[in-house]
């Protein structure tokens, strides 16, 4: 058992207030790189940068609390040494706020071409140069304790969808048994002093809710001082990554943060938090910014289409981002048909301004006691809209 005291005054949740309706929860996260509201988007700046976006366009123009990178991108390039001899992640990428750093199980799972496992723990190519490499349960959380990440992840294994009740079941249990592994391991590497790294196990299950129970119910063993959901948003119907989830959380613990990875889209957000969800990170409002699919609160633009050619309004006439106060649609679908660099910049930073707007209002709703009617009503206008 990880004893709960251990995170005093290194990485600890605060809960705020909670939906009674819905069980949708307002907290704080606090990490020793600032505090954290919750529930909270993420961006995902996988190679130690969001894409398009300075740290300062994150701090200062978005406010963004806590970032995402990734273990399996930063182990194969400069590699997790390179980073720690130059002072940790936060130095290298010169971001002063919290870093989660995933364990690189789903990158092993979507970019090798060759993946083996076993019990040790999973052998790949690189997607860069073909080399092979093996990750571990210890080796992740020593490349993470590497990159100084302040919340870490387990290795897991993330299997496909669809996928056979047999596999999805020898996976979860092998994930269960990597993630005390891990668990031990980062116990002997830090010793009994305050960690200022928090290491988080990952739900799996495939899309069997049974296996998600008993996976769950072994994590809460280990204590730790956050639990996530993976193994979504692999092919499988929005509706039941929500059956997934609604599984999973109720038997999470109340006072731990709640992490569902690789999710969702801007309509979604609200459903997640609605089942208990505390944090949430996806690649879809960086991605999509880049290939011209823009998220609005009067819905989508695309803005390569003709009839913005000529647009004097903002991408979003209720949106207060840079890229909203300064400059046309018209001007966007200049810079995007021309391959602008500056495109990419301005469709970031609105596409996540949206989505930190939406986790905004969804927080206040929740602090307020009008989650319920919050989310009715974002039912209510995607239905119209559909």
């Amino acid at each position: 058992m990880w004893p709960a005291t251990r995170y005093p005054d290194g990485v600890r949740f605060e809960l705020q207030a909670e939906c009674p309706v819905t069980g949708a929860r307002a907290g704080l996260l606090h990490t020793g790189h600032g505090v954290v509201e919750t529930p909270v988007f993420m961006p995902v700046g996988t190679q130690g940068t969001v894409k398009g976006l300075t740290p300062r366009h994150l701090e200062d123009e978005l406010d963004a609390k806590i970032i995402l990178s990734n273990t399996y991108h930063l182990f194969l390039r400069p590699g997790h040494e390179t980073v720690r001899s130059l002072g940790g992640l936060h130095s290298f990428m010169q971001w002063p706020r919290a870093i989660l750093t995933d364990s690189g199980g789903f990158q092993v799972f979507s970019l090798s071409s060759l993946r083996k496992i076993s019990e040790e723990g999973v052998l790949f190519q690189s997607h860069i140069d073909g080399d092979t490499h093996i990750f571990t349960p210890q080796s992740t959380v020593d490349v993470q304790l590497a990159l100084g990440s302040d919340i870490m992840m387990v290795l897991d294994e993330c299997i496909g969808y669809p996928a056979e009740y047999g596999e999805a079941k020898a996976s979860t249990a092998r994930s269960v048994r990597w993630a005390r592994a891990a668990f031990a391991h980062c116990r002997e590497r830090l010793g009994d002093t305050r960690p200022d790294h928090a290491l988080f196990p990952i739900v799996q299950g495939g899309m069997y809710a049974d296996l998600r129970r008993e996976c769950a119910r072994g994590l809460i063993e280990l204590d730790a001082p956050g639990y996530a959901v993976g193994g979504l948003s692999v092919g499988e119907p929005r509706e039941l990554s929500l059956e997934m989830i609604e599984a999973t959380a109720p038997l999470l613990p109340r006072d731990r943060p709640r992490y569902v990875m690789g999710v969702g889209m801007p309509d979604e957000l609200a459903e997640y938090v609605a089942r208990g969800v505390d944090m949430m990170d996806c690649a879809l409002p960086s991605r999509n910014a880049r290939n011209g699919y823009l998220f609005t609160s009067q819905g989508r633009v695309i803005i390569k289409h003709s009839q913005y050619r000529t647009d004097e309004s903002p991408v979003d006439p209720e949106c207060g981002c840079y890229t909203c106060r300064g400059f046309s649609r018209a001007y966007l679908r200049h810079l995007f048909l021309a391959g602008e660099i500056l495109y990419s910049t301005l469709a970031t930073i609105h596409n996540l301004r949206r989505y930190f707007d939406i986790m905004r209002q969804i927080r206040q709703a929740i602090l307020l006691g009008a989650f319920s009617r919050y989310l009715e009503s974002g039912r209510s206008t995607s239905a119209q809209a559909r």
